[in-house]
């Protein structure tokens, strides 16, 4: 299965659950695509999933959202997180740029970045307000609610590795 099919069914679920929730698919650049929220999963899952995938740039849905003015209380980006497109030689990545630009809109967003196909680099460094999630499977959802409501934050998987007994 291809990363793009695993995050259009993700949003399609999503928007399912959330009618509000506002759906910015990107590659380089963000894609237009009107979703129903009364559409089945399925649909709105294969809608999302043809639009492409070639490239990421996880700067873009935010910038979007920010030239807008819109900062949520809840974003999240959903990829394989290999962001080369505005890649930068050192310092902060241009999402969390980006992020910390969105941040003077609403103190009090979360992001969550899911990474598809961890592989030890990310976006966004993990704080109080930013969670990273690598792989999938349907516990995610109830991880990122948690993460939502703040009942975890840094180190929170840490805590989860420690509590397994052996």
């Amino acid at each position: 299965m291809r990363c793009v099919d695993v995050a259009a069914l993700m949003t399609a679920a999503i928007v399912r659950k959330n009618k509000a929730a506002i759906v910015l698919p990107f590659e380089q650049v963000v894609r237009d695509v009107e979703l129903n929220p009364r559409d089945s999963v399925v649909t709105n899952a294969q809608k999302l999933a043809s639009i492409g995938g070639g490239g990421t740039n996880c700067s873009a849905p935010l910038a979007r959202l920010k030239n807008h003015n819109l900062c949520p209380d809840l974003v999240i980006l959903i990829s394989d997180n290999q962001s080369w497109v505005d890649a930068r030689a050192s310092g902060p990545t241009q999402m969390m740029g980006v992020w910390e630009k969105m941040k003077r809109l609403n103190r009090e967003a979360k992001l969550v970045c899911i990474d598809l196909q961890a592989n030890g680099t990310t976006q966004a460094a993990e704080r109080a307000d930013v969670l990273n999630v690598g792989g999938f499977s349907d516990e995610v959802f109830g991880v990122v609610a948690r993460f939502a409501r703040g009942e975890t934050g840094p180190g929170h998987w840490v805590e989860c590795i420690e509590a397994v007994e052996l």
